[in-house]
């Protein structure tokens, strides 16, 4: 019997659904107990994040337009929302700290950049609605992520709502994309051109850098840290650290 798109994206979802160690930062944020200077480093490589995808994903829009027209709505809904994370992002900068000179200083950890460099890489290559569902399982526990930091930040940190945006975007529930993406994935199952072993393994890379980007984030006692080269004035020093462990 033929799955319909819902089952299709939900099954997707559960092999692909997060270990809890998987983010070892998100406990420290969640009970207040991450430094300031570990919040800046979070936003400035958010930052870089969402301007990579926000060009990957109007790549894919593009491309699907031309190749697999049933995925352009879902990946131009991305890419707006990826434009209107990018705004709301500067007052999560701001309260953490950081003035647009230490911004500009800023040096990128490859730890945390991995996730936007694969996502580009599909962009260029990969068949939109495999991209579509490996993307959509990633996304279901980034919400849950979003969802915790802002919590914590309006609770321990003392955040504004402003302040708070950019994760509160990412925690709303999206019905209207999660329907294009079922429209998506009804039509490519329809026309087969959906490979789910492909999008699985796209799927499970894209949480592998997912852990990566965390774990280079989080603070581990004991080990060499990397530091902003111009610190925001009145603030702890950001740091982070380099280990990069493969998940």
């Amino acid at each position: 019997m033929t799955r319909t798109a819902g089952e299709v994206l939900e099954a997707i979802t559960a092999r692909l659904a997060p270990d809890p160690s998987d983010n070892p930062l998100l406990p420290l944020i969640a009970s207040g107990t991450a430094g300031l200077g570990t919040l800046a480093v979070l936003a400035l490589e958010q930052r870089l994040v969402i301007a990579a995808d926000l060009r990957s994903f109007r790549h894919l829009a593009e491309r699907s337009a031309a190749e697999e027209p049933a995925c352009a709505p879902f990946f131009g809904m991305l890419a707006e929302g990826e434009a209107v994370a990018a705004q709301r992002l500067g007052a999560f900068v701001a309260a953490c700290g950081v003035d647009e000179e230490s911004a500009a200083a800023y040096e990128p950890l490859p730890g945390c950049q991995a996730y936007p460099s694969y996502v580009a890489r599909l962009a260029l290559g990969a068949a939109p609605a495999d991209v579509l569902l490996a993307l959509s399982a990633n996304f279901s526990s980034w919400g849950g992520y979003c969802a915790t930091i802002a919590k914590s930040l309006r609770e321990h940190y003392t955040f504004t709502d402003e302040a708070c945006g950019f994760f509160d975007f990412f925690a709303e529930p999206a019905p209207e994309l999660e329907d294009r993406a079922r429209a998506a994935v009804r039509t490519g199952t329809d026309t087969g051109q959906i490979d789910e072993e492909a999008a699985y393994r796209y799927g499970r890379l894209l949480q592998s850098y997912e852990s990566m980007f965390w774990h280079t984030l989080a603070p581990r006692q004991g080990h060499g840290a990397v530091s902003m080269a111009a610190p925001p004035r009145g603030r702890e020093q950001p740091r982070t650290t380099r280990s990069r462990p493969t998940t």
